[in-house]
């Protein structure tokens, strides 16, 4: 790798690379990625290791180690460069939000996108409100499912800070999507929302037509 900041990361992954691992791995992602072959727990280990002895780059060195990380063929790179991120989405600037765009609609699949918008786009927005509507407006507009679905999931973690008017918002645009990652992000939005006010999830069930996926996985968590 180009990136000296990462030479220790690619040494620790081709010591733990397995073949055949790798296999199964790249079957359950619809063979959409190769992969090194290395297990969550494995890599959870690497990564302290990593961090141990790298801490974390500065942030001018952010944006090009990502996108580095992001360019390598092994899916494993890219889990890592999201762990990374959120290390750092803390003390970002917004202006990160054009690499987290980059993230989510290159290479991409829910097992990147679902983490980049609960724990990147969340974070960020929930530190910088200001720039929500603007971006939002965009990336519903793009015709994208993956930047539409984070639109729809960004709030996943925000419980009783959840603007449900802004997130009605965006599945009723998305409500007669054919698309199964939409459907069943608005039926998950909803699923997490009930747990902090089950009356308004109900409500919005009842008085809008969803795709059944959303309604039956949004209705999961009420009793009725």
């Amino acid at each position: 790798m180009n990136n000296k900041y990462l030479n220790l990361l690619e040494q620790l992954y081709n010591n733990a690379k397995n073949p055949e691992n790798a296999i199964p791995m790249e079957n359950y992602m619809k063979n959409k990625f190769s992969h090194l072959g290395i297990k969550s727990p494995e890599r959870k280990e690497i990564y302290k290791k990593f961090f141990k002895v790298n801490g974390l780059p500065g942030q001018s060195e952010i944006d090009s180690i990502i996108r580095e990380l992001w360019n390598m063929p092994e899916r494993e790179y890219q889990y890592f460069a999201v762990t990374l991120m959120e290390k750092v989405i803390q003390k970002a600037d917004p202006e990160i939000i054009e690499l987290i765009e980059f993230l989510i609609i290159n290479k991409s699949w829910w097992d990147s996108v679902d983490g980049i918008a609960c724990n990147l786009t969340g974070i960020l927005f929930m530190n910088y409100p200001d720039i929500i509507d603007k971006i939002t407006s965009k990336w519903m507009d793009s015709e994208n499912i993956w930047l539409q679905r984070t639109c729809i999931l960004f709030q996943l973690k925000y419980k009783q800070k959840t603007d449900f008017k802004l997130m009605k918002k965006f599945m009723l645009k998305c409500a007669g999507s054919k698309e199964f990652f939409i459907q069943k992000a608005i039926g998950w939005a909803l699923r997490e929302y009930s747990k902090t006010n089950p009356k308004a999830v109900l409500d919005f069930v009842r008085n809008n037509q969803l795709a059944p996926l959303s309604v039956r996985e949004g209705l999961k968590r009420i009793k009725n």
